[in-house]
């Protein structure tokens, strides 16, 4: 390698164009979730940080103070490198959690839930993209030998194909077929996806996996993730007026961006709001689940 571009973690440093602060903080908040950077270990300086991500050291300070915000460094200062907090894990969540994007939050979290020796994930999504993206991380770690849960339940709640879905649409309603379709076909991929990565582990690894998809007769307005009995993750999704292209046409549409709604944590503890919360959403869940859900076929 060459040491002109070596950084101070054995990472190359990178070579794309100049990244924002918060792109720093996402990637240092990422290692330290994932355990590559230790409890109690001290970070790299400012200046070997701001050689490795091609920064100025004002970015890397601006990044290292949202994870001090966040909870997962300490002693961050011009004079010392930061220290790794004590609990990284649980550092994301309860009543003094700052929400955070779901493509940022919830990896971790599954990843955490995944520790545990059964696993019991419920989730109410538009397309399960999210909750996709984030299984990835722990299916890293059960192959590397990192994790191996005895068994995995997954319950996923998502929009039936039946319905007028309150969004996606097309504003003024001119492609509204088009626009279903579409989602309609994400919604059916990323639920295979998630469906045979998961059962996938009953065959390299005998894990006791089960994953089961259910229809709503409306459009959820909120996500919603269940760990473990214990854990509630809850987001809004906030509607954008975006354009699309469908077959070489350009439409204008209501759209909710998933995986940048801001997550909200809630975990079962001597607090009783979270406690509360927590238990409750289970109720919703499960009255979902029994009465007015219908059986959910990912087919076209």
């Amino acid at each position: 390698m060459d040491p002109e571009h070596a950084s101070a973690t054995g990472r190359t440093r990178s070579q794309r164009p100049q990244r924002t602060h918060r792109e720093v903080a996402d990637e240092l908040r990422a290692r330290i979730t994932s355990g590559e950077l230790r409890v109690g270990q001290r970070m790299p300086t400012q200046a070997q940080l701001a050689h490795e991500f091609g920064v100025e050291r004002g970015a890397v300070r601006r990044a290292l103070r949202i994870l001090q915000s966040e909870r997962l460094l300490t002693n961050v200062s011009k004079g010392s490198p930061a220290t790794v907090a004590a609990d990284p894990a649980g550092a994301l969540t309860g009543p003094q959690a700052p929400p955070l994007p779901t493509t940022v939050a919830l990896a971790p979290r599954i990843a955490a839930a995944f520790a545990a020796e059964h696993v019991e994930i419920d989730a109410v999504c538009l397309t399960s993209v999210s909750l996709t993206l984030a299984i990835g991380e722990p299916l890293r770690q059960i192959h590397a030998g990192r994790l191996k849960p005895a068994k995995v339940d997954v319950r996923v709640l998502l929009p039936s194909r039946d319905i007028d879905l309150a969004f996606p649409v097309p504003v003024g309603g001119r492609g509204e077929d088009r626009v279903h379709d579409r989602w309609l076909a994400m919604r059916n991929a990323q639920g295979q996806v998630l469906r045979h990565n998961l059962l996938a582990l009953r065959a390299t690894h005998g894990i006791d996996v089960h994953v089961t998809f259910r229809a709503l007769p409306f459009t959820p307005p909120v996500k919603l993730y269940l760990l473990n009995g214990v854990e509630a993750l809850f987001a809004y999704y906030t509607l954008t007026r975006r354009e699309a292209r469908f077959d070489h046409e350009q439409l204008e549409m209501y759209d909710a961006q998933g995986t940048r709604s801001m997550l909200f944590s809630f975990r079962q503890g001597p607090g009783q709001r979270d406690t509360t919360f927590v238990e409750q959403s289970h109720l919703w869940f499960n009255a979902l689940w029994e009465t007015i859900s219908s059986e959910l076929v990912l087919t076209s």
